[in-house]
């Protein structure tokens, strides 16, 4: 089967109808949480989440050669609910600096 221009129209459309797409930045009000920005700046900017989480990821890195136990990366999942209609938008954080902002299920 040969990939055609309507086999990636239809991939990207599939990927933008699903609820883990990814988005740049978060909008509160007059300012934007963008990744890079720390905790407290998107505190500032955002206010309160709804929801925090916090997890500890496996660090991709090879494992050290002496044999000792590489420690994890801290993960902190905030979850913003902008209102009736929109999309949870879900931050999370790596070891304090927001890594990646994606949006979950729209709110009824």
């Amino acid at each position: 089967m040969r990939f055609t221009p309507a086999h990636a129209a239809l991939a990207l459309a599939l990927g933008l109808a699903s609820g883990a797409t990814f988005a740049q930045n978060l909008r509160c009000g007059n300012n934007f949480a963008d990744p890079g920005d720390s905790k407290m700046s998107v505190l500032s900017k955002c206010g309160e989440p709804a929801v925090r989480d916090s997890f500890c990821k496996p660090d991709p890195a090879p494992p050290p050669r002496d044999g000792s136990v590489r420690p994890c990366i801290n993960v902190d999942s905030w979850a913003y609910r902008p209102g009736r209609g929109q999309f949870i938008t879900i931050l999370e954080f790596e070891e304090g600096t927001l890594r990646t902002i994606r949006y979950g299920d729209r709110i009824p």
